[in-house]
């Protein structure tokens, strides 16, 4: 299967339950009036996209109608594809520039994190760089463990002490190590952490400390792995790490399971956080990176 029929066939609950009741919707119309826009907002607003994004959405289509003089209610839904295309583009593109380059990978237990992280690395090796994993979730020997295994897998290497050491001095290690042996990009596990937790973020502000000090001019990540099945509690739990530590990309997995796939444009509009890589299935390869005209694409086709 190729790579957009993989994202097509994980966003087929979100465009069942989300496109397809406005193509209903659209068809219930003759015209284009107040009453469409209104119904089209509760749509999107139903679909996870969020108040003040479904909002920002009808308002542009309001001015593009206006101003191309737009009759047929079904030329909403092409105007409908190409707004959220633009509204997604932008910042996707990892920032992998610099040798090492650092990516911090966070996120409450539960999300897929772990697993993520040994997808993202066999994604990095497969394109030809030399990975290390840092293996900073100190605080369960499984997860330890089962980032050993997905090392094994994906060609990477890894750093990795026994549980309960100082997660920052994991971190050290894996840098000092990245640098002896020419290694591309260095991926930091995490503990599981609950936004509310404050010695678990002063805990991220240490290891961000240790990579400013030993890795002062590279490229840096800090991604966050989101559950998309959690729908606007995922929105929820990206404002308010943003708020305790650097966002500067967000991984959302398991859009496949879910049809609140809507929630990728409530982040990226409303909290102005990128998307960088979707999980759409359980395989090693379901991990993709994000590319704004494909989500959108796979989003609308199958309802035309």
């Amino acid at each position: 299967m190729g790579l957009f029929n993989k994202i097509k066939q994980g966003l087929s609950k979100t465009r069942k339950a989300v496109i397809g009741q406005i193509d209903t919707m659209l068809s219930s119309f003759s015209k284009i009036d107040d009453e469409l826009f209104e119904e089209l907002e509760e749509l999107l607003v139903m679909g996870d996209v969020g108040v003040p994004t479904a909002e920002k959405i009808c308002n542009e289509l309001r001015e593009i109608v206006k101003k191309n003089n737009v009759t047929d209610p079904a030329a909403i839904k092409f105007l409908l594809r190409d707004t959220i295309t633009k509204m997604l583009e932008g910042g996707e593109q990892l920032n992998i520039s610099t040798f090492p380059a650092i990516i911090l990978v966070i996120g409450v237990n539960g999300v897929g994190k772990t697993t993520t992280i040994g997808k993202m690395a066999k994604l990095l090796t497969d394109e030809g760089n030399n990975v290390l994993l840092a293996a900073a979730d100190t605080f369960r020997a499984a997860a330890i463990d089962q980032l050993d295994i997905w090392a094994q897998r994906s060609g990477a290497q890894i750093i990795k002490q026994k549980e309960g050491r100082d997660p920052a001095a994991v971190v050290y290690d894996a840098i000092a190590a990245a640098k002896a042996r020419d290694i591309d990009v260095i991926i930091c596990d995490t503990a599981g952490r609950l936004h509310n937790k404050k010695h678990l973020m002063d805990e991220l502000a240490k290891i961000n400390r240790v990579i400013d000090r030993e890795l002062p001019d590279s490229a840096k990540e800090n991604l966050l792995v989101l559950d998309a099945t959690t729908g606007q509690n995922a929105v929820n739990q990206a404002e308010q790490f943003r708020e305790a530590t650097g966002i500067t990309g967000i991984v959302l997995t398991k859009l496949d399971g879910t049809a609140k796939g809507g929630v990728v444009l409530a982040i990226k509009d409303g909290l102005g956080i990128p998307v960088k890589y979707i999980g759409v299935g359980e395989q090693v390869d379901d991990l993709q990176p994000f590319n704004a005209q494909e989500f959108a694409r796979a989003l609308f086709e199958g309802t035309e």
